[in-house]
């Protein structure tokens, strides 16, 4: 299972320290240049050899109190493969005149030259850039000069932040291994932080102890608490397929401000208490909870919509479609209305924020008991329930009873379908805020899946080529994927010439589509074809793979362990019927051998079927997962399973002339 959040106590203890592990900057050793490999991980194509992080809060020049950030870190580099790690992006935040700012960047290169020698360069702070992403974010760029194998890099800066909030968290693991990596922080006892480590690794440093008047400012003194913490011998975080944020599962600790004192005043301000004081915040706010009870901004769009519409759920669907297409989404997700959903419905654009609330705000009008469902999308990663942050909410969708019925609406997607969700907004639980009662959390559950079912019919010509239809059947989050793709062209002739041109061995002739508009109903596809999908082993005999699409190349899982859960998303299923004739004087010599394969726990299936009769035979096989989540302990099932799938799939039917 995976480990949840440690709370770790930081309080202040006169226990010993060992030294402060900074190591200074631009030196190595003959060891570290000469180094070929990191026999930990022989793959590796760079190596973390030292990385030391301290933070700190204390005044700066301008006589400000600030968060001081400070970062060194030396890398070697085994082959062109890790001179990615030679490109440096800092994030910094400048939304307000009070920004944040990077500061005393400096980044040198150790290599040996063509002839053996020792060279170092230094970087240029000529060619250190400043790039504004977007009104919240900038971000400092530097590439490290002269990149070559078996180098060694280096560099280190400082950020500052005016954010008591914003501490520094640290992120033990990364992509490539560390051979050593220690944070440590100074934290005066005017302010109060908890702590937690989370993901797999175990510290092997983990000390305090008091700092005497540490922090002095306009005659305000006192002492801190002086925390260190360390692991040696880090292994990379491999990231793999189905899984959500990497956030979740690397080896880290956070810093959350629960509470401080003003140094000068002596007035104490708690931060964060518990869940009702951010409920409360959110539901007095006027880019939320203000948003929510606004009254009639929908009404005269409204009546001639809801007009004759009977049931709840008619009214429900005509609201959520209105929604839909009246405001588009402009790709930025929020947990409250910038400029006000009014706005936006005028604008016919907005963020997450924006779409949902009005959504909430139009089924209220509509008589439809529904409520704002705030969450974490997968890339942000899961909420830490033990230290409430509103800032950890970055999306919000609609909760709504409707005939008894919970349906979980998001309407920033003209394709998506009224109670399905996209699936970056599947992530664990949701806090639900109601306008008039305690808010409490929720799964974040829906009841769509993905589901295909292709069926073939073909006939064997005497040329040795396929003739016949196939229909693919694709409901559920499949339809919706499969509707996404056909509307990136301009028209659906297009898509079926885009599909025809990447289909190996197989023309298309004749096809239509139905159902690409209606988007509660299964999107059916209809080809006429022709494949050329045999190989003559001689005159007289013929063989064909009956996986014709989406025949599985690869096993998605390669790990020999993985400490964190495989998330489909939703169960998934997809069934496949090949259907063939063969002319008179041909018979069937060999067929893949019959399947039946499950995981634990009735968690998934794959069976083949083969059965054939005078000139015709059928071959089907069945792909189902039941489960949205598989965890670490299910993983070697899941491996097993596929390298078995991919093994049978490269099965053959050979037929021949009698």
């Amino acid at each position: 299972m995976i480990k949840r959040l440690l709370l770790l106590l930081i309080a202040l203890s006169c226990a010993a320290i060992s030294n402060a592990q900074k190591f200074p900057y631009g030196q190595f050793t003959v060891e570290e240049l000469n180094m070929p490999r990191y026999n930990n991980d022989t793959s590796a194509h760079a190596v973390v050899l030292n990385e030391f992080g301290e933070t700190r809060l204390d005044v700066t020049s301008n006589d400000r109190i600030k968060v001081i950030f400070d970062y060194h870190v030396k890398i070697k580099i085994f082959d062109n493969k890790g001179f990615e790690k030679g490109t440096v992006a800092i994030p910094f935040y400048t939304e307000s005149d009070d920004s944040e700012d990077v500061e005393e960047i400096k980044a040198i290169i150790t290599y040996k030259d063509e002839q053996g020698s020792v060279k170092q360069a230094e970087l240029d702070p000529g060619k250190i850039v400043r790039v504004k992403e977007n009104k919240y974010w900038s971000e400092v760029r530097f590439a490290i000069p002269n990149l070559r194998a078996g180098c060694v890099i280096e560099y280190s800066y400082r950020h500052l932040t005016p954010y008591f909030s914003k501490f520094p968290s640290w992120n033990f693991q990364d992509d490539i291994p560390k051979v050593r990596s220690q944070y440590e922080v100074h934290i005066p006892a005017f302010w109060s932080y908890n702590a937690a480590l989370k993901g797999f690794l175990k510290l092997t440093r983990n000390e305090s102890k008091v700092e005497r008047a540490c922090f002095t400012s306009h005659g305000a003194s006192c002492d801190c608490s002086y925390l260190t913490f360390g692991i040696d011998n880090i292994p990379a975080f491999i990231e793999e397929d189905y899984m959500t944020a990497p956030r979740n599962y690397i080896s880290n600790i956070s810093f959350t401000l629960s509470e401080y004192t003003n140094p000068y005043t002596g007035v104490k301000i708690k931060v964060a208490r518990d869940w009702r004081d951010v409920d409360y915040n959110l539901k007095k706010a006027d880019y939320f909870g203000s948003q929510i009870r606004r009254k009639d901004i929908f009404k005269e769009q409204l009546t001639p919509l809801l007009a004759g519409k009977q049931t709840q759920i008619d009214k429900a669907k005509a609201v959520y479609a209105f929604i839909q297409s009246n405001i588009k989404w402009n790709d930025m997700n929020s947990r409250g209305s910038d400029d006000g959903i009014k706005k936006a419905l005028d604008k016919h654009s907005g963020n997450v924020a924006d779409i949902n609330l009005a959504l909430i705000n139009a089924l209220n009008t509509a008589g439809v008991t529904v409520e704002p469902m705030l969450l974490s999308t997968r890339v942000n990663g899961l909420i830490n329930k033990l230290y409430p942050v509103e800032t950890d909410f970055n999306y919000v969708i609609a909760r709504a009873i409707v005939e008894k019925d919970t349906f979980l609406l998001d309407a920033t997607d003209p394709l998506m379908s009224f109670g399905m969700l996209p699936l970056r907004a599947i992530n664990d639980e949701g806090r639900i805020m109601h306008p008039d009662r305690p808010s409490y959390w929720a799964k974040i559950q829906t009841n769509q899946r993905k589901s295909s079912t292709t069926s073939f019919n073909l006939t064997l010509q005497p040329n040795g080529k396929l003739t016949g239809t196939v229909t693919m059947y694709s409901s559920g989050f499949d339809g919706y994927e499969k509707r996404k793709a056909i509307k990136k062209f301009n028209t659906t002739d297009e898509y079926i010439e885009n599909l025809d041109e990447r289909l190996n061995k197989i023309k298309i002739v004749k096809a239509a589509v139905n159902n690409i508009d209606s988007l509660d109903k299964t999107l059916v596809e209809q080809y006429d074809i022709e494949i050329d999908a045999f190989d003559n082993l001689n005159h007289n005999r013929l063989s064909l793979n009956p996986y014709i699409f989406d025949r599985l190349a690869s096993n998605p899982f390669k790990l020999d362990d993985r400490n964190y859960p495989v998330d489909w998303g939703m169960p998934t299923d997809r069934r496949v019927v090949i259907n063939v004739s063969l002319p008179d004087g041909y018979v069937i010599e060999s067929s893949p051998t019959d399947l039946s394969l499950g995981l634990p726990n009735k968690g998934g299936l794959y069976i083949t079927n083969f059965a054939g009769n005078g000139n015709k035979f059928t071959f089907s096989n069945i792909m189902q997962f039941n489960k949205s989540i598989y965890y670490p302990e299910e993983y070697p099932y899941l491996k097993e399973m596929y390298n078995r799938i991919i093994t049978a799939q490269k099965g053959e039917i050979v037929f021949k002339k009698k």
